[in-house]
């Protein structure tokens, strides 16, 4: 027995035939009838009572200009950071950034005022002052 391929169906009749429409799916937008309605604010934060911080960055810069500049640059950082921190609720995290302002500034003008001190020393001893 032999097989016999099948005929084809034309294929010129099928690329002359015009596109059919295809029918397009109808999509229903849902309404909402909800307005809106501004956000009621009534959850209390625990802000603590009163004003940021003192930064203490007027001693920082004249403890980096008069006595050390890399600690006064150390306290010019911290200083910075107190208002920001304040500002976005890190009321724990200001108040340490201010205490650490505060000593690396108080240390600096320790050791400047020591180092001038040591100086003016030298420069009686050696006659020059």
């Amino acid at each position: 027995m032999l097989l016999r391929p099948r005929p084809h169906p034309p294929l010129l009749p099928l690329l002359l035939r015009p596109p059919q429409p295809q029918p397009q799916p109808q999509y229903q937008q849902q309404q909402f009838q909800q307005q809106y309605q501004q956000p009621q604010y009534q959850q209390q934060y625990d802000q603590p009572l009163g004003s940021a911080p003192s930064n203490h960055l007027v001693w920082a810069i004249l403890c980096t200009i008069f006595c050390c500049l890399p600690l006064g640059i150390v306290s010019i950082v911290y200083a910075s950071k107190v208002n920001s921190q304040w500002a976005i609720g890190d009321y724990a995290g200001a108040e340490s950034s201010a205490g650490k302002a505060k000593t690396w500034a108080l240390v600096g003008t320790i050791i400047g005022a020591f180092v001038y001190l040591l100086y003016g020393i030298a420069g009686v001893m050696a006659g020059t002052l």
